[in-house]
């Protein structure tokens, strides 16, 4: 029985791409090699790596723009060193919101190379809140955000104006929902999460924002030298790159952002009123701030804990254990998620 996975990621992925993907290990565009031995310079490969930034420009509304995306290597957490390397001047300073574990891993990077300021913190409740209404100092290099926390089932809602260039982590929401993309000048995003298996993480900058820090940087640091080789500088992570671009297509098939959002809306709303509404439950993060990614919550009565676990594992749910930080479980619900599995989780917990 295929499991009804809630992983927080590596996370769930379309059906019909782990199909196209496997396929393409055994015989890749029937040349009778796999997609793993072929050379990252031959044509096949380079259509591949092109079709995946082009879907990412025209599906984020970026294309003709002035934006560059890449398939780089090291995650989100090198994004964390690369992000300052490229925006922060010499002697210069950035903002950052503290939402969270990665927000703190963040910021402790920067760190590194220039003064931090810390607009405002939700560590005070364990991150079970966005704060507003925070002022942004004059003069910084950037912003720096993380619109959606994956721990603690939280989302950014409304993202401030700023004259400082806007950076955020996206991670665990990127292709999730409807955006003015350009109030961004750089998103990064772990495919992990959304789009594609653990080894590859998706960067989006404007063109014009680079370059003008004023210091020396590692040429595997550089965003302008990945931009110059078309995203192959160095031999890139080509099974990730090229399962991402079959979800990116399967998104686009789908309807885009906008048919995604609706249904990741319908969704949360389902998993979200049963918790609202079954007196055994209560949500983890505070309602306006909830997220639409990774729904957070706990169980009242830790009596029943045994009995609940044993349900939701009979009916073949994976990967529902909240982290350690939070407690209680964790369900996340990202774009391949059927609501059919949703359903599934609700009526355990309705009968429980």
């Amino acid at each position: 029985m295929k499991k009804h996975n809630f992983s927080a990621g590596p996370c769930i992925l379309p059906q019909e791409v782990l199909k196209q993907a496997s396929e393409a290990v055994l015989n890749f565009n029937d040349l009778n090699l796999s997609l793993i031995e072929v050379s990252h310079r031959s044509a096949d490969f380079v259509k591949v790596m092109d079709q995946a930034r082009s879907l990412v420009l025209e599906l984020l509304d970026l294309e003709n723009k002035g934006y560059s995306a890449l398939f780089l290597g090291g995650g989100a957490s090198l994004e964390f060193l690369m992000t300052p390397y490229n925006l922060m001047k010499e002697n210069g300073s950035a903002a950052y919101l503290d939402t969270g574990a990665w927000s703190s891993k963040a910021l402790k990077e920067a760190k590194l190379l220039g003064e931090v300021e810390v607009v405002a913190s939700s560590k005070d409740k364990n991150y079970n809140y966005i704060p507003k209404n925070f002022s942004i100092p004059a003069g910084v290099d950037y912003l720096h955000l993380t619109s959606n926390n994956t721990i603690y089932g939280t989302q950014i809602k409304e993202f401030p104006k700023t004259d400082a260039l806007l950076v955020c982590d996206m991670s665990s929401d990127i292709f999730s929902r409807k955006l003015d993309f350009t109030q961004f000048d750089l998103i990064y995003a772990g495919a992990q999460k959304n789009m594609g298996p653990a080894g590859t993480t998706l960067v989006v900058v404007k063109d014009d924002i680079l370059g003008k820090t004023g210091r020396k940087i590692p040429s595997m640091l550089d965003y302008q030298i990945h931009i110059s080789k078309d995203s192959m500088f160095n031999t890139p992570p080509v099974f990730p790159v090229y399962v991402s671009m079959l979800t990116l297509q399967w998104l686009k098939n789908m309807g885009g952002i906008d048919a995604i959002e609706k249904i990741n809306i319908a969704k949360a709303e389902l998993i979200y009123n049963e918790i609202d509404n079954n007196p055994l439950f209560e949500g983890a993060a505070v309602k306006q701030d909830r997220s639409n990614m990774n729904v957070t919550f706990l169980l009242k009565d830790e009596s029943k804990k045994e009995r609940f676990d044993q349900m939701w594992k009979d009916a073949g749910i994976s990967g529902i254990n909240g982290h350690r930080s939070v407690g209680g479980y964790r369900a996340s619900i990202y774009n391949a998620m059927p609501i059919e599995s949703i359903q599934v989780l609700v009526d355990i917990m309705h009968k429980l």
